[in-house]
Formats: C-alpha cells, structure tokens, sequence
C-alpha cells in the first residue's frame, strides 16, 4: 500500500526539553495504526505536528506525498487530514447537529456576502450541509440526538460527537487521542468496532493513540512506540507485546526484569513438573 502520512527525521524541542527527536514513521493508505508510549513520551506532541499546532525544529512531515510542515492547521484540515483529542472539545452549548455544522466548514463555498443576501445558492448549500450533518451523526450511532446540547449528551456520546465532527471535513487521515479514555468495557468494545467501520466502510487511515491495550493489540495493523521523545520499536502488535524494550518502558528495568524472571521460572516449572521430571502433570 502506498504511504499516506511520513515523517522523516522530525525533532520538536520546547526550551530544553527535546519532545520528539529524529522520528520516522510511515502510514499505509487505508491501515490502522497505533502510536503508544508512556506519559509523557511525545505521542501528542507529533500530532500536534501533523496537525499545524507546531511546527517542527527539524525534519519533514508529509502527506499524499507533499510536505505539510509549515502549513497552518486550517490548511492541514482542507488537505484531508482531521482529529479528535484526549479531553473532550466540543462546543458544549452548542446542540450536536452545530457541532458537526462547525465541522462542515472547510467543505462550504458560500461568502458572507451570499448569507447576508440570502442568495439561492447560499440557501441550497445550508440545506445540503444539514442534510450532511444529520447523515454523519446516523452513522456515528446518534440519530435522533441532533438538537440535544453537546454537554447533555453521555459521555460515549460526547466521544461519538467529538469523531462525527472531525468525519465532517470528509479526511482521508483521522487521527485519535485516546478514544476510548474514561470508557466503560461496553463503551470500549462499541468504540472499537466502529473505528474498524471508519476504515472498512468508509476508507479512512486511522492513526491512534491509545493506553488502553486489548484496543491496541486487537484493531491496529501496526504499532509505533515512543519513550522520552524517541521511538523505540515497530512492528504488528503481537512483536510489539513481547519486545523488551517495550515492556520495560511501561514498566521500568526492575519491573520489567522480575516479569522476565517470572516468565522463565514459570516455564521450567511447567517444562519439569512435580518431581523435577520433564512433562510430570501435563494432561
């Protein structure tokens, strides 16, 4: 599959403090994605890079094959590249059908001089754009809760609200700051298969963030992780569980090295059995 979104030797420093340094990632068109690391680690920081919120110190970011560092977060959007974040961020005075309107923005040609003239046109793409935004919301599993305030709305309805707005803009990329944060396991499982509808049905590439694991290892193609601003391992989430550098990023070298230690006494004692005979109480 061709690559969507790469990122070639991208640092990002604040003061001291280097975030992200020399990282390298590719995206397949159409793949789900997973970037994972401790707190702290520099996981929001480059999507806020891919975004236009920073901008890099060094390297480059591209997108379909054309750089989009330097270009400003409106622009990103147009290109076809689209998020959500970790906190919520709706506007919560506002009902949700507004909020995916908002959404729709970048995709709306009318000029304020059309809205204050009321013109046909203007009139007939404020209907389409209604028609769009109660479509999008049916799909992310919220018919019938259009005039409903964003704040009124349960929180895995909030989270629903927060992607439907983000699908507005109609990206080829979307990006997820933890999308199942603060979920129940019901609202987890829900989550999860449909951001697996996002890309089968919809043909988005998914680039996550997401602490929770059973999410990472059962829905990504591929996983990214990050420590102190550097990635440490890639590769199918299967590789990624069961590599060391990994496990001890999460849990630290003393933690890391009694599970290892753990593990291996685990498997000579199952290996000898009760009397120290290989294979003695295997069934």
């Amino acid at each position: 599959m061709e690559t969507l979104l790469g990122a070639s030797q991208v640092t990002k420093r604040f003061g001291g403090l280097v975030a992200l340094s020399n990282f390298e990632l590719e995206i397949p068109e159409r793949s789900i994605t997973s970037l994972i690391g401790p707190n702290g680690a520099g996981k929001t920081t480059f999507f806020n890079l891919v975004t236009g919120f920073y901008q890099p110190d060094e390297g480059e970011i591209t997108f379909r094959g054309r750089r989009i560092d330097g270009l400003t977060a409106d622009r990103i959007t147009r290109q076809g590249i689209s998020r959500t974040y970790q906190n919520i961020r709706l506007f919560a005075n506002m009902t949700a059908l507004e909020n995916v309107l908002v959404g729709l923005h970048p995709r709306l040609r009318s000029s304020w001089m059309g809205a204050v003239l009321g013109t046909g046109a203007t009139r007939r793409e404020e209907a389409w754009a209604y028609r769009e935004a109660r479509e999008i919301l049916a799909f992310c599993g919220l018919r019938g809760k259009g005039d409903v305030l964003a704040r009124n709305l349960p929180y895995g309805d909030q989270r629903r609200l927060e992607v439907a707005r983000a699908l507005a803009s109609q990206p080829k990329l979307l990006l997820l700051d933890e999308p199942t944060a603060g979920m129940n396991p019901r609202e987890t499982e829900e989550m999860t298969r449909f951001i697996r509808r996002l890309r089968d049905e919809l043909g988005i590439t998914i680039f996550l963030i997401e602490h929770d694991m059973r999410v990472v290892m059962g829905i990504s193609e591929r996983v990214t992780v990050l420590d102190y601003g550097q990635k440490i391992a890639e590769g199918p989430p299967r590789e990624i569980q069961n590599n060391p550098r990994v496990i001890e990023a999460y849990l630290g070298r003393g933690a890391a090295e009694a599970l290892e230690e753990a593990v291996v006494s685990a498997g000579s004692a199952g290996a000898a059995g009760p009397g120290g005979h290989a294979g003695a109480g295997a069934r």
